[in-house]
């Protein structure tokens, strides 16, 4: 399934292609979020040919609830529903349960929650979560965890991480008994919790690498957490998950975030930010980020990135995309994402590159001090 191509001399950054049913994956990879079946206001053709996605991710919480399993299940699976013939990553609905559902309890059982779209009662399970992405019919699923607060304390923090270990177990389980439904190999991820404790993450780590499945995935960062927390944690955490398997940082994040992740032995990103931020207004370009409602580019007409991560970047200038902005019009969401999400896949492309020409190290000394500007 995984396969490391190259490894970093110099720190532990490697490339990989991680094998699917639906195709090949390069690492280090950018996840785009098509949260509900949906990347916001993307067409997939402009995914695949456009943007070059070579995996989205798909929510289990949001898609369980609209359209509804039983409506993925007669489109034949998340694939044939959206017509996307790449792979799909879905999450267990986990952080989302303990973030959006109101009046959530939890249960050695699962979490009883109630829809944030009409209040009615539902109950999720290590169990019934593997059951539900087996019908969406993601290439990778992810087992169902209790993503702690920032900040909690350790007792908390110690009760959240043996709760996961405990779903973990019966997920695995489910996941061995039960088969794929849409002919192509699933794959089930653990994910690793603890906070920023070393200790429970180092037993987490521990638990998570036992279970023997084909990746692993490391949660509860990017929370509120200072940067230097995540890769302090992400350093600890990695010194234990199989070097053979990849490695999977969930809900990261801003591009240097993912540098300096990179750079740590971390393979899969995902973050709602490209597309989030660029709806808003802010852009991450090769000059750095950029705020497009600034007076500064009403009248300027230079392309939105003269280096271009896409068509897009050059066929628009900076006062059009300003004026659809301001405007409120639908386009300028559409371009400034498309932009945002091209900019990730590059750089996720070039440190791709560096890697196996071992010049990753200076180039991304060089790419942070761009990145943090203010264009």
């Amino acid at each position: 399934m995984f396969t490391i191509r190259h490894r970093d001399k110099d720190s532990k950054a490697r490339t990989g292609v991680l094998s699917t049913g639906h195709g090949d994956i390069p690492t280090p990879i950018f996840m785009p979020v098509g949260t509900a079946g949906t990347v916001k206001g993307i067409l997939q053709r402009d995914l695949a040919e456009d943007i070059n996605a070579r995996i989205i991710l798909g929510n289990t919480y949001h898609l369980y609830l609209r359209p509804g399993t039983e409506i993925i299940e007669k489109a034949g699976g998340l694939h044939s529903f959206m017509n996307w013939g790449r792979p799909i990553l879905t999450d267990s609905g986990g952080y989302q349960v303990f973030s959006l559902a109101p009046n959530r309890k939890l249960t050695e059982e699962g979490a009883v929650f109630k829809s944030h779209i009409d209040g009615s009662k539902h109950v999720f399970t290590p169990e019934n979560t593997v059951d539900i992405q087996r019908i969406i019919g993601a290439d990778i699923m992810m087992a169902f965890d209790e993503c702690a607060p920032f900040p909690c304390d350790h007792r908390y923090a110690e009760k959240s991480v043996a709760l996961t270990h405990r779903w973990l177990d019966r997920a695995v389980a489910r996941f061995r008994s039960t088969e794929p439904r849409w002919g192509h190999n699933q794959y089930l991820f653990p994910i690793v919790q603890g906070s920023t404790f070393d200790d429970l993450r180092r037993m987490s780590a521990e638990k998570t690498a036992e279970a023997g499945m084909e990746g692993n995935a490391i949660g509860g960062l990017s929370v509120g957490e200072p940067a230097e927390e995540m890769y302090r944690t992400i350093e600890v955490v990695n010194e234990i998950l199989p070097e053979d398997k990849p490695r999977y940082l969930m809900g990261v994040g801003t591009p240097a975030n993912i540098l300096e992740a990179i750079e740590r032995g971390i393979d899969m990103f995902d973050c709602v930010m490209p597309t989030r931020n660029g709806r808003n207004g802010m852009l991450f370009t090769s000059q750095g980020i950029i705020n497009i409602k600034n007076r500064k580019w009403i009248d300027d007409f230079s392309p939105v990135d003269p280096s271009g991560p896409s068509p897009v970047s050059l066929n628009y200038s900076k006062a059009y995309l300003r004026h659809l902005i301001i405007s409120g019009e639908i386009l300028g969401s559409q371009i400034a994402s498309i932009h945002n999400l091209s900019f990730y896949l590059r750089l996720v492309s070039d440190a791709r590159e560096r890697i196996e020409n071992g010049t990753f190290g200076k180039w991304k000394e060089q790419m942070l001090k761009k990145l943090s500007a203010r264009a």
